[in-house]
């Protein structure tokens, strides 16, 4: 399935050693011929840390996809029946919001996006990135696993020897992981091994 004409909603929460993975496949979707609309939580439009400041991300993000940015719950919420996406991507997903959406908790414009696609029956697509997910989040996770029209992004462990519980998604597999999920089918295999160099 071609991703041409898709409008993709890309969402990102507040992993920020992820961002170097997660904005080339940004821009890969762009190049494939999609929209992306990019919605950001509060924590990536404002928090610098060891791995950037936010505004050098924000710029970036900008630059790649050309659409405004969405970064209140009041600009996400048209994108319910007034603006449909085709897929609701969240990459990185942190735990803190993956709990949050298992829980239907719904305090930022990248879960109101969510929200608005799972209302509209289209699919959500999740790349996590949490230090937990083999932990107290694993709940959540399942959860989210065995909901409708929710997909993920191969996961794997990226340094089981120091951080056992942590899992983090093969951010590469964002395309393909939609393509999948636009035919209403989970990208296989899921639980893929993922270590860092």
């Amino acid at each position: 399935m071609s991703l041409k004409g898709k409008h993709i909603g890309f969402g990102l929460t507040g992993s920020h050693c992820t961002y170097g993975e997660v904005l080339p496949q940004m821009k890969k979707l762009v190049e494939l011929g999609a929209k992306v609309t990019p919605f950001v939580t509060h924590t990536v439009k404002s928090t610098d840390t060891k791995f950037g400041d936010s505004d050098d991300w924000i710029k970036q993000i900008k630059d790649i996809t050309s659409e405004e940015l969405v970064d209140s719950i009041v600009k996400a919420e048209p994108f319910g029946p007034k603006t449909p996406l085709d897929c609701m991507v969240i990459a990185p997903l942190t735990g803190g919001s993956t709990s949050k959406f298992a829980n239907a908790l719904t305090d930022s414009p990248v879960l109101m996006a969510a929200k608005a696609t799972l209302r509209n029956s289209n699919p959500v697509v999740l790349g996590i990135s949490t230090n937990d997910a083999l932990g107290l989040n694993g709940v959540n996770i399942m959860r989210l696993m065995s909901t409708k029209n929710i997909y993920f992004i191969p996961f794997g462990q990226d340094a089981p020897d120091v951080k056992p519980n942590s899992l983090v998604a093969r951010m590469e597999a964002i395309p393909e992981t939609i393509e999948h999920a636009l035919r209403g089918k989970q990208y296989q295999p899921v639980v893929i091994e993922k270590f860092r160099d």
